[in-house]
């Protein structure tokens, strides 16, 4: 059974013990904090042990924008994805919730087909070779 609560700065050290990239990247670090101390960072828990977070963003033209989701690799593939997500698309404060992957990131794309996203664009040369896939869901009538 999972949990999901804002993070606090208490987690910070647990969510970067498992994401690779905030071990190897200062950037990756400093971009958890900032999205921790502003609030916009949420961790899913098992058993009291942060196995995962998100960050939901406004700052993509005013809409809601899911700029991270990072599930521990022990927890992938077990329902805490989905689960974040529709804890997201519940809080999120406008009709529209947009998010991105890579188009090597198969089990997000998976997992976003699944919630109903549907893809809207792509972005090129953020990761050269490897395009940026952005998707949108309509959370409310008319959003449209």
């Amino acid at each position: 059974m999972y949990s999901i609560r804002p993070a606090e700065v208490k987690d910070i050290e647990a969510i970067c013990s498992f994401d690779h990239l905030a071990q190897q990247s200062g950037q990756r670090r400093a971009f958890i904090e900032r999205t921790v101390k502003a609030g916009n960072c949420f961790v899913i828990e098992a058993e009291q042990q942060v196995v995962g977070y998100a960050v939901l963003e406004y700052t993509f033209y005013e809409q809601g924008f899911v700029s991270m989701l990072y599930m521990h690799p022990d927890h992938r593939r077990q329902g805490g994805g989905s689960t974040m997500m529709r804890y997201l698309e519940s809080i999120c404060r406008t009709p529209k919730l947009f998010t991105s992957t890579n188009l090597s990131n198969l089990p997000m794309q998976s997992l976003l087909a699944k919630l109903g996203y549907k893809l809207c664009g792509v972005i090129h040369h953020l990761d050269e070779g490897d395009p940026e896939l952005v998707y949108v869901k309509f959370l409310r009538q008319g959003a449209s």
